[in-house]
């Protein structure tokens, strides 16, 4: 059964995909490792996957296997869950950042559909007192505009103090922008501003050092840069005709990095004027890069390995091979890849990061498994994160009905899987969607204790550690 909502996403996720192929760039295969990486090696204390990589079988669910659960080299450390919920409980971001005092906080979005997670107790951004890793304690919930709603919007400045949003849909939001300071106490955001400024809501990008915010929507060319130096008044600085899903500002602020709609891949554009401020500022398009199994790109991340540059892209979303258009469980899956930029005029793929699950010799197997013909994505990928920028030893990527997967890119052209954390699945009281995991957002990381923090959309908020030295 499907909800009219769904349906509606898939529609949505269809026009946008749609464009695909569209672009002039050539489609690039990875020089380095192709296909998924090979499989975890499961240390002690793990309770491994029973078969392919990736998959949660029908098996699994009816012997009760999947109620327990799948970890590899993981362990939880504390989560705040909400068992048997209505609607959702967990979203598309979560940020971790630490105040001048020292306080330690977690921010997530409770919205993967707005408003379906008004049937439950829970709506808008938690602000989460993270103290005490093994007992995440709510202190608050954020219900400006932007932050009841703020769909795949939500970032934070580590180096400014910011945390920003633009009120958003799978579709379009008007452009509230919501910006708050949580420099002094992490626990007790102070809003700002709520203002119009951005265009149609979506998803968004932040300058590392918390001057600019970008406002996206990957189904209409409406990019947006925003002054928010001023938190106060925030300003509009720049408009473009760019389709733009998640963005990434470089270090310095002077390139982004675009996972784009309209078939054009992932976009560099030089935005040095924007960081800048030159009046009237010019954006500047470096290059771009598409591949033959891409379906929807969701975030590009860019990172340095080595002293070379590369960036992190992963798509969500399955297609049909037939048409290219969106799928409910279709047989093409774009996943994760890693891109070298160190000639940023001609990116190249140097690999992949995915699964067994993802591969279109496997699509058939697994297609009656719960969850793996949920409209807006089963078996897929969504969002992968860092915990640095500047050599980074991992990646970790919310794969959906796959749970947390957790990568080495230590050499990035030959990544491997190190450990995964699947929660455990619990019945549900709604039938619209199977009782299956959601786990849609991108990871926040404590490197100093080899925590990842992350959201599954069905349960609520998880503290999983990294064990037996893999990380």
């Amino acid at each position: 059964m499907r909800s009219m909502a769904a349906m509606a996403l898939l529609g949505f996720a269809t026009v946008v995909l749609s464009g695909c192929g569209g672009s002039d760039s050539a489609p690039s295969t990875p020089v380095g490792s192709e296909g998924p990486p090979p499989k975890a090696v499961c240390g002690p204390g793990s309770n491994p996957e029973t078969g392919m990589q990736g998959r949660v079988s029908s098996e699994d669910h009816t012997s009760g296997r999947a109620a327990e659960g799948y970890t590899c080299n993981t362990e939880l450390v504390g989560s705040y869950t909400t068992p048997n919920a209505i609607g959702t409980v967990g979203g598309f971001k979560v940020e971790r950042y630490v105040d001048a005092q020292g306080n330690e906080c977690a921010y997530y979005d409770s919205t993967l559909l707005f408003p379906t997670n008004l049937l439950d107790v829970e709506a808008g951004v938690n602000v989460m007192d993270m103290s005490d890793p093994a007992n995440p304690e709510l202190v608050t919930r954020l219900l400006t505009p932007a932050m009841l709603t703020p769909h795949e919007s939500l970032v934070v400045s580590q180096e400014g103090g910011v945390l920003a949003a633009v009120m958003g849909n799978p579709g379009f939001y008007p452009g509230i922008v919501d910006v708050y300071d949580i420099s002094e106490d992490c626990r007790s955001p102070q809003l700002r501003s709520s203002a119009l400024v951005g265009n149609l809501g979506h998803e968004s990008g932040l300058a590392p050092d918390g001057r600019t915010f970008y406002s996206a929507n990957p189904g209409t060319p409406t990019l947006v840069a925003l002054d928010i130096t001023n938190p106060l008044l925030p300003t509009r600085l720049w408009s473009g005709p760019y389709y733009s899903h998640g963005l990434s500002v470089s270090q310095d602020g002077n390139r982004a990095y675009i996972a784009s709609g309209n078939g054009l891949g992932m976009l560099i554009l030089d935005v040095s004027e924007i960081q800048a401020r030159v009046e009237d500022p010019q954006v500047y398009e470096v290059a771009n890069i598409t591949w033959p199994n891409m379906t929807i790109p969701q975030n590009a991340i860019p990172f340095t390995r080595d002293g070379k540059s590369y960036v992190l892209e992963i798509d969500e979303y399955s297609a049909n091979q037939a048409d290219g258009g969106v799928a409910a469980h279709g047989d093409v899956v774009g996943a994760g890849r890693i891109i070298d930029i160190s000639d940023e005029t001609a990116p190249v793929i140097v690999s992949d990061l995915r699964l067994e699950v993802h591969e279109p010799e496997n699509r058939a197997e697994i297609a009656g498994d719960p969850g793996a013909f949920l409209p807006i994505q089963g078996y897929a990928g969504h969002y992968c994160n860092v915990p640095t920028r500047v050599n980074p030893d991992i990646a970790a990527c919310s794969m959906i009905v796959s749970g947390l997967r957790v990568f080495d890119i230590r050499d990035p052209a030959n990544p491997r899987e190190i450990a995964y954390f699947n929660a455990p699945v619990q019945p549900r009281l709604t039938p619209v969607f199977e009782a299956s995991n959601w786990a849609m957002s991108s990871p926040a990381f404590v490197p100093e204790r080899k925590e990842i923090w992350y959201t599954d959309g069905y349960s609520g908020f998880y503290v999983v550690r990294v064990t037996n030295d893999v990380w």
